[in-house]
């Protein structure tokens, strides 16, 4: 990563088409090639797994398993699967700039289930789900055993469950839950075969136009997740599989008492025990899906705030020690070097920074951060970039520029206007997205919202909040051919083509 490049960041969800949601279909393969054709290299997207309360991809059932909500329906229909009939005149949403989580939730389960039914039909689709099971054994039956009992409590978390002995995976229980739900188990089998099969072929497209995928791990894992119930003895868990302790951050700019996440912390010692197996294979699994990884709240793995699993805000917790480099030793020595970004935001000490010099990852500088203090100050400067790292205006937990420059003090944004130099004719958009890509950050990456010039209700995610998130969706006549024009000119400007160009 020691090349000037640059990318977009965008998730999938907020790609234009008619399904209510972005998905792997055609408006994927138009994305990367503008991609292509404005000179990046990166498309950088939100974690692909499952969504659950509050629609947070940050918060899955499973930290494999993939969101079905990204299946495009025009390729299981072009793949003999599914009649177009089936989803012809239903409607996904009324908004084509906003998902609507709750509509697309009840209306697409009954069209996948007609695919799944025309795919176990075809001529080879029990072949194909066999050899899927064989290749995918480490999480496959598991997770559609998970997600089927779950559906049979009526879709309550699994410290919800009524029956105990599904709870603690009594052999006996999990056999006969088995058979009662088995058509339910192999609609998850089926829908993540097209999950997979489809994302795949995507990023093999991407690939061959010169396009890498920078993917998004978040640390932790739901409570009510298949690790949590297949594999207890990795968090700190009472008998019944709540949480003794939950993950958090204490009070900061976003929330005087803290963010109380929810996630059950890790127990990091059973962890060592196993010489971090878990990770290395978590790791692994993802650089299958992924070209670079971006693994979220880094801080966490040097010391991270362990709340008590009753607490109603995270203010009150206490640091305890993470793993340090001892599990990134581990997965290197396993896995070799992996091109790994680390999100260093937040709370960030001596420890966490020895640990990110340690490992060598880049780390994260937000310009939006840099520009509070008129004083130029900031370690999110522009002018304290470093090379290895990756630069951003924002990120999705941060407003869009526009939104962001309208909440400035006056004397902040004159401090903005003078930095960048930003002329008359100039949106402020364009004149942070021109400092962006000028920064002597091996990589620059920009929001797609700021790309277009959207304002404040674009942003897509508010953290510590629930509701309202992960929504918004671009329009296809959005990208006018001035903005790919700025964005290539600019690409080109700052030397941050994929091959040199000549001038």
């Amino acid at each position: 990563m020691k090349k000037r490049l640059s990318g977009i960041l965008m998730s999938i969800t907020s790609l234009p088409g008619q399904q209510g949601i972005g998905t792997f279909g055609q408006a994927a393969y138009d994305f990367v090639d503008f991609l292509k054709e404005t000179k990046q290299t990166y498309w950088q997207i939100l974690p692909l797994t499952t969504t659950s309360y509050g629609d947070s991809p940050y918060q899955s059932f499973s930290a494999i398993a993939g969101n079905t909500h990204l299946i495009d329906l025009d390729l299981l229909a072009e793949a003999g699967y599914l009649d177009r009939i089936a989803y012809a005149n239903v409607n996904f949403g009324d908004n084509p700039e906003e998902v609507d989580y709750a509509r697309i939730y009840e209306a697409r389960r009954p069209i996948l289930e007609q695919a799944v039914s025309g795919f176990l039909a075809s001529h080879d689709g029990q072949t194909r789900l066999a050899a899927f099971e064989e290749a995918e054994q480490s999480w496959l039956q598991d997770f559609a055993d998970f997600m089927a009992i779950k559906e049979s409590f009526g879709n309550r978390a699994l410290q919800e469950w009524d029956d105990l002995a599904i709870v603690a995976r009594q052999p006996e229980a999990l056999e006969a839950y088995r058979q009662k739900l088995a058509d339910k188990i192999t609609y998850f089998k089926v829908t993540q075969y097209f999950f997979f099969q489809q994302w795949h072929a995507l990023k093999t497209y991407a690939n061959e136009q010169g396009v890498q995928i920078i993917g998004d791990m978040p640390i932790y894992i739901s409570a009510d997740s298949v690790e949590v119930w297949t594999m207890p003895e990795l968090f700190k868990l009472d008998s019944q599989r709540k949480p003794l302790f939950v993950a958090g951050v204490p009070a900061d700019n976003f929330s005087a008492d803290g963010q109380l996440w929810g996630n059950p912390i890790y127990d990091w010692e059973q962890h060592e025990k196993t010489g971090y197996n878990w990770w290395i294979y978590r790791i692994r699994e993802s650089f299958k899906l992924y070209d670079l990884l971006r693994i979220d709240h880094f801080k966490g793995f040097s010391d991270y705030w362990q709340v008590d699993g009753k607490a109603e805000v995270a203010r009150v917790g206490t640091w305890e020690p993470g793993p340090g480099y001892a599990l990134f030793k581990a997965v290197k020595e396993t896995l070799g070097d992996l091109p790994i970004i680390a999100e260093d935001l937040g709370n960030i000490d001596e420890k966490a920074r020895k640990l990110l010099a340690d490992c060598g990852y880049p780390g994260m500088k937000i310009l939006e951060f840099g520009f509070y203090d008129v004083t130029g100050q900031s370690i999110d400067a522009p002018h304290s970039c470093i090379p290895n790292s990756i630069a951003y205006t924002g990120t999705h937990d941060n407003e869009v520029i526009n939104g962001w420059y309208d909440n400035l003090t006056a004397e902040q944004q004159n401090y903005v206007n003078n930095y960048t130099h930003r002329s008359a004719d100039e949106t402020i958009t364009q004149a942070m997205l021109r400092t962006l890509f000028a920064t002597v950050s091996n990589v620059a990456i920009a929001c797609m919202q700021d790309i277009l010039d959207k304002g404040a209700e674009s942003r897509i995610n508010t953290p510590n909040t629930v509701g309202g998130n992960w929504q918004w969706r671009m329009l296809p006549e959005d990208l006018t051919p001035e903005r790919k024009d700025f964005l290539r000119d600019l690409t080109e400007l700052y030397a941050r083509t994929p091959n040199k160009t000549k001038h």
